[in-house]
């Protein structure tokens, strides 16, 4: 099959999609995150911005809804919100699957690659992805100059090759004090990271590796190396290695951990001792998070996503035409706690755009709030709730509510954790990993707690501890049910202030 067939069958599979009115009607279909028309999606691959866009690239199987042929789909945004499905960027040829990688403005041309018309910009984005065959996984790049509308795989491919079957998933950055980009990638079962440098994106030599360390568990995957300002202090600058494990998560299964050090060019440094394992969310859905490269300075955040999924059921989630969503984007932080520099995450700011009419409640007790919650259903809001515990040693709220479902979101003084419990969220049975609880750690839990929890058609996001503690589950309710309510074991417990927003849906 020639290329240009190739390329006309994966841009029919795209457009030929079901009309959105009808995606809305599928009833787990995400309301705002990212979900692919149809077929199969897992890692969030190349987030960068050129050009006022966001562009989200993401592991793709435009023949089904399960993992199998490996390509990046492709989706624009200018606003991490509202996105433009496009075509696929980079479809598997040859025999040979394209895998996770991340993608970068090359500004001056290093590559030699930007063939721009205007001779005043010399940019052009470069993406640079492991191409997997039967026999090994080596790192590879293709480059565009129409604002990533097309791509072009480099000739002299691959352009790292250690003749590996577990080398993969390269995060490219450019390091100004080394006048260098880095590649971060993963030796996955020796369960390292090695750093390469390169002046022109085509030829690397090696660095350094980095591990094992933290969790070592399940095979490592998915890299990421960025720095962060502590807050409070923006003199003070650490550098944040995030690394994906396959298993061994909090939740059981796949997830993240991070280290927190320096890099100077060369080495990563860790802060921590080498069994110190740092966890980026404890629920069961945040997998193969990786942050927006090229954001303006100007705006300053550096902002991830994450594959919502899990290996454990990844293959048998109830959903169709479409199988995999991606989390919300999130704002990162360094904070300085009693234990240490911790990470810490907040939803970007441009999903305040969504929000309906408020329901607000102030100063009420469990009954009152009950009362005022009675007429909300919906099956996609925003809450932000301030709970004063008083004598109770639980309580929360019980979201997706009907029949015999609920999801149960809450905070355990006694044990001093926030929860999610989704044993009993409706559709369950698929895979038995699937059902359960699934808590995360609240350090400074005491009697007024505030939680901020994301719903959509079939997953919730719980932010606690300003951000510190983050839970992110998948959930497939019943169809009727979206009830809310309000629950305490022991007395006293009341709602200092709650607000709920319905959330429009981004596709319509």
């Amino acid at each position: 099959m020639s290329h240009s067939i190739l390329r006309t069958a994966w841009l029919y599979v795209i457009v030929s999609v079901p009309a959105w009115a009808q995606m809305n009607n599928e009833p787990f279909r995400p309301q705002f995150h990212f979900s692919p028309a149809k077929n199969w999606t897992n890692d969030p691959n190349g987030l960068v911005f050129y050009k006022g866009e966001y562009h989200l690239f993401y592991q793709y199987n435009p023949f089904g809804d399960l993992w199998g042929h490996m390509s990046w789909g492709h989706a624009v945004s200018p606003d991490m919100v509202h996105w433009q499905h496009l075509p696929v960027a980079l479809p598997e040829e040859n025999g040979v699957m394209i895998f996770s990688g991340s993608a970068v403005v090359d500004w001056n041309n290093t590559s030699g690659l930007c063939r721009n018309p205007d001779p005043k910009d010399r940019s052009c984005l470069v993406a640079v992805y492991t191409g997997r065959t039967e026999e090994k996984q080596a790192q590879h790049i293709a480059f565009s100059n129409d604002r990533g509308r097309t791509w072009t795989k480099y000739q002299g491919n691959p352009v790292l090759d250690l003749n590996l079957k577990d080398f993969r998933d390269p995060k490219v950055f450019w390091h100004s004090p080394s006048e260098q980009w880095i590649m971060v990638a993963v030796l996955a079962r020796e369960k390292k990271v090695r750093f390469f440098g390169s002046r022109d994106l085509k030829r690397w030599e090696t660095l350094s590796d980095f591990g094992p360390a933290g969790s070592t568990e399940g095979v490592w995957e998915c890299p990421d190396l960025f720095p962060l300002q502590l807050e409070g202090d923006p003199s003070r600058t650490k550098w944040v290695l995030e690394v994906d494990v396959n298993t061994g998560a909090p939740a059981g299964g796949s997830g993240g951990q991070y280290f927190v050090g320096s890099f100077d060019g060369k080495t990563f440094s860790n802060d921590n001792p080498a069994s110190t394992t740092l966890w980026q969310d404890f629920g069961k859905d945040f997998y193969a998070s990786t942050s927006f490269s090229d954001i303006p300075e100007r705006d300053g955040r550096r902002i991830w996503i994450a594959w919502m999924s899990n290996w454990r059921y990844a293959r048998q989630e109830p959903t169709t035409p479409f199988r995999g969503i991606q989390s919300l984007p999130r704002v990162l932080k360094l904070r300085t706690f009693g234990d240490g520099v911790r990470l810490v995450q907040e939803p970007v700011s441009e999903l305040q755009r969504l929000r309906g009419k408020a329901v607000a409640v102030k100063n009420a007790s469990v009954d009152e709030v009950n009362r005022r919650l009675s007429a909300v259903h919906a099956d996609s809001y925003e809450l932000i709730a301030e709970i004063d515990l008083a004598a109770a040693e639980e309580a929360g709220f019980q979201l997706r509510k009907g029949g015999e479902d609920s999801t149960t979101v809450g905070v355990r003084r006694d044990l001093s954790e926030v929860y999610i419990d989704r044993a009993h969220s409706g559709a369950t049975a698929f895979h038995n990993e699937f059902p359960g609880r699934h808590a995360g750690p609240l350090p400074a839990a005491g009697k007024t707690v505030r939680l901020r929890v994301f719903v959509d058609r079939s997953s919730v996001e719980l932010f606690a501890g300003d951000g510190r503690t983050t839970i992110s589950d998948r959930i497939f309710p019943s169809a009727g049910s979206d009830g809310i309510a309000f629950f305490s074991k022991g007395s006293g417990a009341r709602v200092i202030s709650l607000k709920l927003w319905p959330l429009a849906s981004i596709w319509k």
